[in-house]
């Protein structure tokens, strides 16, 4: 998609997304075939849920219909929230990963796992979990010192509240 047709699509879209209480994250045009495929990707602090996603999916469905932003070809919408493994480029995305296990590469090279605990402005504390029977150790990264940053799916992760209760 260009520049332009993804900066037009964004300032028309961005508003209603907005109005619907979430915030635009990605826009993506892609052919398949000789259709074509809006994603639109949308979250909050709260994530959204179904009824939100619907909302915002008729909303912008209605407003595309009344411009020529996609031009006069066919078209599908997809609207949807960021996958379980999303890129942390945003600081809201950070922040909105406290408490998830993330995989930094970092500037001075190499990479980390670790939790997020807190964000700021001017960075971020983790806790590296500990190997081998060994304590986790507290981290701080400031945002320069990220190249780039996912989350990790947990399938095994222990619950510290239920522990805490047990």
């Amino acid at each position: 998609m260009s520049t332009t047709q993804s900066e037009r699509l964004r300032g028309l879209l961005e508003p209603l997304v907005a109005s619907q209480g979430l915030d635009l994250e990605e826009i993506e045009v892609d052919s398949v075939g000789r259709k074509r495929v809006l994603r639109v990707v949308v979250d909050s602090d709260t994530g959204a849920d179904l009824d939100q996603i619907a909302d915002v999916s008729r909303a912008l469905s209605a407003k595309l219909d009344e411009t020529d932003a996609m031009g006069e070809g066919e078209y599908t919408l997809e609207v949807g929230t960021p996958g379980a493994e999303r890129l942390l480029t945003e600081h809201r995305h950070y922040v909105r990963a406290t408490d998830r296990l993330v995989k930094f590469q970092l500037a001075e090279g190499g990479e980390l796992v670790a939790r997020i605990l807190k964000v700021d402005d001017e960075g971020i504390d983790t806790e590296v979990p500990g190997v081998k029977g060994r304590k986790a150790t507290a981290r701080r990264l400031a945002f320069d010192d990220i190249v780039r940053a996912r989350v990790q799916v947990e399938f095994s992760r222990k619950d510290n509240k239920k522990e805490e209760e047990a």
